[in-house]
């Protein structure tokens, strides 16, 4: 190569330099703890497992794909109610904000069960071709789902964000603040700075929303940075002394539970279609990168769909396995790499390592905890709404046609069952006696209406010469 095209991007198979290799891995580690903390936080499973999980699984992942599909994997918002219902009807409540462990065991097993939807999705792709995937989950159905993701979440992003209080206060209006200096800075970075630094838009976006919130309480202006609950600790399988510097994380085993299986295992049929938006996200932007660098080589990284979807089932039983909740390939991470244009697979081991590192050492797992939840809604409203923006994008590489009745009627449903369905419902939808969460009735109901609105329709020319 003539000419250092680091600041252009990096493409899956290309490794940086040792700094800038720890320090985008850092980055990535970072945008997946808003979501995969959260998604711990809510159910109540350990934080520290979650996050080795999540090391774990996306570790496995890049192997089983063949270090090819450069994805984090995450927990998954899609199975919070099943979840949470499952633990209703059992009686389980939460101590201190943590599940009792039994549940946790019920729970595993269920999840380990919805790893095989992902992976009998992916065998069909194998056997059957791409095609007839792309036949049930095209762009104006994937497109929207990515956009749904993004949308429902904003909720999510503007409750950490804006401190829901009657009256003001100064530590409310400090929490705007600093909310607000995240998002701005992490906009400003990733738009005006250049070279390395422009590429961890992210990571500055949150030290400088922290230096904010440390600013305001060295002026006595409001505490906003957390603490570690005890029973977080306590949980811990073998400790070090007191466990104030090195706990392992509390692994536990599945136990068997129908119940758990009825009310978690459906859910993963969510995740196929968001599994897929995220490889043709990949797609576009992996090309765009490679285009701008010269290559003449096309990665068609949606030709390994087969592998993404049994890799994420996979990755389901692993982290099930071991006490961690649910997930898939997430969107933050591949917003932060649509943001950087570092695809790097390499990226994302040292990532992975970081990640299951973090999970055995308490300051570590207490600086997560500590980081002030107006910076994390700061940072997500930028990152839910890239992802939604991934949406659009997929729609318009993939020239969806938006004169046409059918993709109207699709990609509307779609997006009010998804949206509709979350702020009105609060994410579930009743549905004749059952609770459908909102985005995989949105996906099921705009897979089966592109499905009946094909029957007796014309194949164009270019379908037929691609048939």
């Amino acid at each position: 190569m003539k000419q250092d095209q680091s600041t252009i991007g990096y493409l899956p198979e290309e490794r940086p330099g040792f700094v800038k290799l720890l320090l985008y891995a850092i980055q990535q580690v970072i945008v997946m703890f808003p979501a995969t903390v959260t998604v711990a936080l809510v159910t109540g499973f350990q934080v520290s497992t979650t996050i080795f999980a999540s090391g774990l699984a996306t570790f496995c992942f890049i192997l089983i794909t063949g270090k090819k599909i450069p994805l984090y994997y995450g927990s998954s918002f899609a199975y919070l109610t099943a979840i949470a219902s499952m633990c209703a009807a059992e009686g389980f409540v939460k101590v201190d904000g943590i599940l009792p462990t039994e549940a946790i065991q019920y729970a595993q097993f269920g999840i380990i069960c919805s790893g095989l939807v992902s992976i009998v999705a992916g065998l069909l792709v194998r056997f059957f071709g791409k095609k007839a995937v792309e036949k049930i989950l095209p762009p104006s159905i994937t497109g929207p789902i990515a956009m749904i993701i993004g949308l429902t979440l904003a909720g999510n992003a503007l409750s950490d964000a804006i401190p829901n209080v009657t009256e003001v206060t100064s530590e409310s209006i400090v929490w705007t603040m600093v909310a607000l200096i995240t998002l701005i800075s992490t906009i400003l970075y990733a738009k005006y700075l250049k070279g390395f630094l422009g590429q961890l838009p992210l990571l500055l976006g949150v030290l400088t929303g922290c230096a904010a919130a440390g600013i305001a309480y060295a002026f006595g202006w409001g505490n906003l940075f957390r603490s570690m609950p005890a029973a977080a600790l306590e949980a811990s399988i073998f400790r070090f002394g007191d466990g104030s510097i090195f706990a392992v994380p509390a692994f536990s085993l599945p136990k068997v539970s129908w119940s758990a299986v009825a009310a978690i295992m459906p859910i993963a049929i969510a995740t196929i279609p968001e599994s897929t938006a995220h490889m043709y996200q990949l797609d576009i932007y992996v090309n765009d990168v490679a285009r701008k660098k010269g290559k003449k080589t096309k990665y068609n990284l949606i030709d390994l769909l087969d592998r993404n979807l049994i890799g994420d089932g996979i990755c389901d039983m692993i982290s099930g396995a071991i006490g961690g909740p649910a997930g898939t390939n997430y969107g933050e991470n591949i917003s932060t790499m649509a943001i950087t244009k570092v695809f790097s697979v390499p990226v994302l081991v040292v990532a992975s390592i970081i990640a299951m590192i973090i999970s055995f050492f308490t300051p570590l797992i207490q600086v997560i905890y500590g980081i002030p939840l107006a910076v994390i809604g700061g940072l997500e409203i930028y990152l839910f709404g890239a992802i939604a923006a991934q949406g659009i994008a997929i729609m318009i590489e993939k020239k969806v046609d938006m004169f046409s009745s059918k993709n109207i009627a699709i990609i509307a449903s779609i997006m009010v069952i998804g949206i509709g369905g979350n702020y009105a419902f609060g994410g579930n939808i009743p549905f004749f006696g059952l609770q459908v969460p909102c985005i995989a009735g949105a996906a099921i109901f705009g897979i089966l209406l592109n499905l009946l609105l094909s029957i007796g329709e014309k194949k164009t020319a270019e379908e037929e010469t691609e048939a």
